[in-house]
């Protein structure tokens, strides 16, 4: 049993990771600068899980939580996500990313964590130089979400030179299931088809993209925290593949009979004038070998456990 404390565990992932590392026995400090029905939820049903209000950009906050219960490790997940809200707020974003993050570690290592493991993007990389990529791919972001995020790895990667604090990067893509707060693909197709609403998206069809469920993101983290001796400092936590648009369109309609969905030729864009770059699939072989991470879910499985949850009133 160890004490993990979860920066934005309030949150559509943070609140996920504090589930299940409650749910093996950890102790577990979701630190959020507000509570969530589904952290509330995770808290009456495990008594191992205590809510820390607070912000990370606000040193006494976080030194605060670190001095009075001593992390052993700490998951960071809390950030600005997505392009759309870091171009609408470029300077907030940095503000809530870096200094945030590094305010994170800087707590983590005076006050004694072991570990970080840092939630990080497939953004970081800008557009994908092939179908499929590993973690060797330059880094070229073009938004000031993926900015945000490389400069992160980049000052974490001084941070353990300077003063030897493990810090290990997650980089993910698009993470969907229960819970999902954010209205893009893959949910807002789902929602239209449990609704019997019609939904024809005029373009987006010949888009690819990794997508990760939710479980098994969360089973990625609690790889690389109990990881012994990772070899690397960034690892993949995805699907390994990238289907597209019209392929998950054509899956949603096979799994709820009747449901309205089409889309249109061409790219995917995230609103109107922001398209998406080029993206692809995540390779994930060196988390397979070194944290034992193995995807249970391709973009079907997960569309199909979606589903049930949502019937089953579980998001």
């Amino acid at each position: 049993m160890a004490r993990i404390l979860v920066t934005g565990g309030a949150g559509f992932i943070g609140a996920a990771v504090c589930a299940a590392l409650a749910a093996r026995g950890d102790q577990v400090l979701a630190f959020d600068r507000g509570d969530s029905p589904a952290l509330a939820r995770h808290r009456a049903r495990f008594p191992g899980i205590t809510f820390l209000p607070g912000d990370i950009t606000e040193w006494p906050h976080l030194a605060e939580a670190c001095l009075t219960h001593r992390p052993e490790a700490v998951v960071h997940c809390a950030a600005i996500v997505g392009v759309v809200a870091s171009q609408a707020s470029p300077a907030a974003t940095f503000r809530v990313n870096v200094e945030g993050a590094l305010t994170v570690f800087a707590a983590s290592r005076l006050f004694g964590a072991r570990r970080v493991i840092n939630l990080s993007t497939e953004e970081i990389y800008g557009p994908f130089q092939a179908p499929e990529i590993d973690e060797t791919h330059p880094c070229a972001p073009v938004a000031p979400y993926g900015i945000s995020k490389f400069a992160i790895e980049q000052l974490a990667r001084d941070e353990a030179r300077q003063h030897g604090l493990s810090i290990l990067h997650l980089r993910t893509c698009w993470v969907y299931g229960p819970g999902l707060p954010r209205p893009r693909v893959p949910k807002t197709l789902l929602d239209a088809a449990l609704a019997g609403r019609a939904l024809h998206l005029a373009e987006g069809a010949d888009f690819r993209v990794d997508h990760v469920y939710i479980d098994d993101l969360v089973a990625g983290i609690l790889g690389a925290l109990d990881a012994p001796q990772p070899r690397f400092d960034a690892y993949h936590i995805a699907s390994g593949a990238a289907p597209t648009l019209g392929e998950i369109v054509a899956i949603l309609r096979a799994l709820v009979p009747g449901a309205d969905l089409s889309v249109g030729p061409g790219n995917y864009a995230f609103a109107a004038g922001v398209p998406v770059v080029q993206k692809g699939a995540l390779a994930i072989a060196r988390a397979g070998a070194d944290l034992g991470y193995a995807p249970r879910f391709d973009i079907r499985a997960g569309l199909a456990a979606w589903i049930a949850a949502r019937k089953a009133g579980e998001d």
